[in-house]
């Protein structure tokens, strides 16, 4: 089976479900308080495969930090887990529910609080939409550099507990870089707040950096500040065909040694670009091994598309296409935006693999995904943030054939161990969730997680947040 059941931990004490929603409902609307089981299973799992998932006992969706303080409470006062949950859009299985838990839903605390253009920071609740905080800040000239795939639907809460990336990170970083401080509630209830609001701050430890990749294990983000950018100019995009990927990613070593700041760099294989063709009869060349999107916001993008364009024809590339314009270089993000749609239609379902390694040992990454995909019969397809290393090799499998889900799960961990072994990381964007936790351990090794663990029973010795996920 692609999904099982995840176990909540029981205690004998635990109060039945009739008490939890009586003392639930003590401080929050009836309306705020989730039971039929119909629609509480619609809260079971976010969009990863192969990972458990529970039947929640009831889902709550609180407005108010007092809301959430008051479900953390109930929650200590019987032992019951808590599982903390933005728009599911993750591909870790993080928000995932366990058996006879409550599945907390930030979604309903959606206010953007406060836009500062004098200090350049939002204030916002978790739940608000990444999508719509960037054109919210964008009125005042401003941006939100963090721009997950998912932005439309993704919200901040989310990207904070998985501390997503983007396309933009090979110039402007990961969502960690821009959380200045947070509001937490604590797995007791209690409310703290950590970091700050003005441009520096070094005062003990850096708990705010602790949060952001915690996925929910440590507290309950409700208010956040972020830093925000002066609102770049459009940028300008560059296409470059190539006979190989080892040619493509020489490309981008070239681009990266040369002092360039692409505001993206995007690599899809042939297996991508084959199944956009399919898909949406984009009329790229069937010969094409490799494409490169390279992309400038810099006030003078032309001139950057040029040096670049040379690199890349350096490298090998067999045709530079750059635009002229927005509307072209939308145009040719195009086929870049369809990649995970496209390799979706080839089977039905995919597995999404997220290893960063570094930008040398990137033709490596993609030639030893070449060899997993035969020696497993799968078709994987690989696209990459090419710009700071981050692949994302991307298994088409039918879920219905065992055995193909079978090859599709074993063919997910020798990737990851590939990654490894050219001394990267197995998620770089994504999160650990339940999808890796056995490779979270790998990676960290056994007193990198006793540390982890020793953080983890300090913030919550009762293990009641997001128990099973990390490790």
């Amino acid at each position: 089976m692609i999904m099982s059941r995840i176990e909540a931990p029981r205690s004998e004490d635990t109060a039945a479900t009739g008490d939890l929603m009586d003392l639930l409902l003590g401080g929050l609307p009836a309306d705020a308080v989730l039971t039929d089981p119909d629609v509480t299973a619609s809260y079971a799992h976010d969009m990863a495969s192969f990972c458990p998932a529970g039947s929640p006992a009831v889902v709550v969706l609180p407005r108010t930090t007092e809301q959430v303080q008051h479900v953390m409470r109930t929650a200590t006062a019987l032992r019951v887990p808590v599982v903390p949950q933005g728009a599911r859009t993750g591909l870790s299985g993080a928000a995932n529910a366990s058996d006879g838990c409550i599945v907390l839903s930030l979604t309903k605390m959606d206010r953007i609080l406060e836009i500062d253009p004098v200090d350049r920071i939002a204030v916002v609740e978790p739940g608000v939409v990444n999508a719509a905080l960037s054109r919210a800040v964008g009125a005042h000239g401003l941006s939100y550099p963090p721009d997950p795939s998912s932005w439309e639907m993704c919200t901040i809460g989310g990207n904070i507990g998985t501390a997503s990336g983007g396309l933009r990170c090979v110039k402007y970083g990961v969502t960690a870089e821009y959380v200045l401080g947070l509001d937490v509630v604590l797995a007791d209830g209690r409310l703290m707040s950590t970091g700050r609001r003005t441009a520096k701050g070094v005062a003990g430890y850096d708990l705010t950096r602790l949060f952001v990749g915690s996925e929910g294990s440590l507290g309950i983000v409700v208010r956040a500040v972020l830093g925000l950018r002066p609102k770049p100019p459009e940028q300008l995009v560059l296409a470059a065909e190539f006979a190989s990927a080892a040619a493509a990613c020489d490309a981008v070593c070239r681009i990266m040694e040369g002092g360039h700041v692409p505001s993206l760099l995007e690599l899809m294989d042939r297996t991508t670009v084959k199944a956009v063709n399919d898909m949406a009869r984009m009329g790229l060349p069937e010969s094409t091994e490799a494409l490169l999107l390279a992309a400038f916001d810099t006030t003078a993008p032309a001139a950057d598309l040029a040096a670049v364009g040379a690199l890349c024809e350096a490298a090998g590339a067999t045709r530079v296409v750059p635009a002229d314009d927005a509307s072209e270089s939308e145009l040719l993000l195009q086929a870049r935006r369809l990649s995970l749609t496209a390799l979706e239609a080839v089977k039905g379902v995919t597995m999404i693999d997220d290893v960063c390694v570094p930008r040398s040992r990137l033709a490596e990454m993609l030639e030893g995904v070449d060899r997993i995909a035969e020696k497993y019969r799968l078709t994987i397809g690989v696209v990459a943030h090419a710009g700071d290393g981050n692949t994302h090799p991307t298994v088409c499998f039918d879920p219905a054939d065992p055995d193909e889900s079978l090859r599709a799960r074993e063919s997910f961990d020798e990737i990851m161990a590939l990654g490894l072994e050219l001394g990267g990381t197995i998620t770089g964007e994504h999160g650990v969730g339940v999808l890796k936790k056995e490779w979270l351990a790998r990676e960290i090794g056994p007193v990198g997680l006793e540390m982890q663990r020793a953080v983890k029973q300090a913030f919550d010795p009762l293990n009641i947040l997001n128990p099973g996920k990390l490790f």
